[in-house]
Formats: C-alpha cells, sequence, structure tokens
C-alpha cells in the first residue's frame, strides 16, 4: 500500500507504512499528502485539526471536517487554507443518510472508476511541552451534488486528479484561486449504494463492510 501511495502520488520514499483502513474514524492515523521545504512528502496525520496554539489536543475532535463556505471567512481556517493545504487518500467515504423516523442507514460512496482520489484538506502542527511534532489535518466540505443531496446535505470536497499539485502549490495564495477548488464533484462521477451498520462501531474493519446489502 505504502509503495501504492508513493506512485500515485509521485513522491520518492523514504515515506510511512500505510495499510488499508476500512473503517476510518476520527482520531485515527493516515498517510497525508503535503509539500514541506518544497518536497512532496506523505505522513501520517490525526484526523481531527488541532491548531498550533491549542491548549487541549481534544480540541481536534472537534475539528473533523471545514465548510468551504466559510474557509477563508474565519481566522481559524484562513491561513491553513492559504499556507497548509494537504490531499487525504481515499478510496471512498460513507455517509449516513437519515429517514422521517430518524432511522440511520449508512452508504460509501466512491468514483465509479474505483481509483485511489484526493480529498481536499488542511493540516496543522501541534508541539507539546517537549517540542514533540503532532501533525492533524482535517477534510473540507462543501454542499453535497445531485449524486449526494438524497442522503445528505454536505460531501467531502474531492479534487480532480489534474488539481492535485495545483492545490499544494505553495504560490497559490490568493483568495480567488483557492476558491476555484472549494465546489462539490461533478454529477454523475460517484457510486453510492447502503452498506451494513457495522460501519458504526470503529473497531470493525473488513473488507466485508464495503459489501452491498439490501434495505427495506
Amino acid at each position: 500500500e505504502s509503495a501504492d501511495l508513493e506512485a500515485r502520488y509521485g513522491v520518492k520514499g523514504p515515506t510511512i507504512m500505510a495499510e488499508e483502513n476500512f473503517n476510518v474514524s476520527p482520531g485515527q492515523f493516515m498517510p497525508v499528502v503535503i509539500m514541506e521545504d518544497g518536497k512532496k512528502k506523505i505522513l501520517s496525520m490525526k484526523w481531527g485539526l488541532v491548531p498550533s496554539w491549542a491548549k487541549d489536543i481534544k480540541i481536534g475532535y472537534r475539528m473533523i471536517n471545514a465548510r468551504s463556505d466559510t474557509l477563508l471567512e474565519k481566522p481559524m481556517w484562513k491561513g491553513l487554507a492559504k499556507h497548509n493545504r494537504a490531499l487525504i487518500p481515499a478510496r471512498g467515504f460513507y455517509e449516513w443518510q437519515v429517514d422521517e423516523l430518524g432511522e440511520k442507514q449508512p452508504y460509501f460512496i466512491h468514483p465509479k472508476d474505483k481509483m485511489v482520489f484526493s480529498f481536499a484538506g488542511l493540516y496543522s502542527v501541534w508541539n507539546d511541552v517537549e517540542g514533540h511534532p503532532l501533525y492533524t489535518f482535517t477534510i473540507i466540505t462543501a454542499d453535497a451534488n445531485k449524486d449526494m443531496n438524497g442522503i445528505h446535505d454536505r460531501m467531502p470536497i474531492i479534487l480532480a486528479r489534474e488539481d492535485e499539485d495545483r492545490w499544494l502549490n505553495p504560490e497559490l495564495n490568493d483568495d480567488k484561486d483557492i476558491v476555484e477548488f472549494l465546489h462539490p464533484s461533478a454529477e454523475g462521477m460517484l457510486t453510492l449504494y447502503p452498506v451494513s451498520k457495522d460501519v458504526n462501531i470503529p473497531a470493525n474493519n473488513t473488507p466485508t463492510l464495503l459489501d452491498l446489502i439490501k434495505t427495506k
């Protein structure tokens, strides 16, 4: 998997070991692609952004997503959007549809081509009292497109492959340039189907979580 990511993103090792994860939960560490010191790198980062100024790293559990519509307005996000952009590799994601009775049904959503893609993300580096760094990330969301809006009103931003290097480019820091990326995926590129509610338990992590199930 690590070698696959190196090849996919054009990163020349050494890099982290990345094992396949079928049920990523906030607080877990995942491979994240960034540009640092002029080089593209794959680093292990914790999902749930902890700002460099945070007194308590538990704030990260409230920072798993950043809204595209306020990204360049809120001081919390604006500096990161200009200088700390990241690619979050994935093969798909889960979203929960809530019916009129409040029942939740998880769906697995992935590009029809089933290839590794990138969420648009931001990252931060927090240091403990001894100066040890903790890298964390958040995923940017936008209004759902027509593929998704029957399930949820928001969706993670999936970057077109040809836009990935531009998203990482440190010279791209004008608001108008960044806004160009902040839109939902083109309609018709995603496949969506219901899966087992076993995904609600973070300890469950097997390929069977991706299996299509029948619903009522």
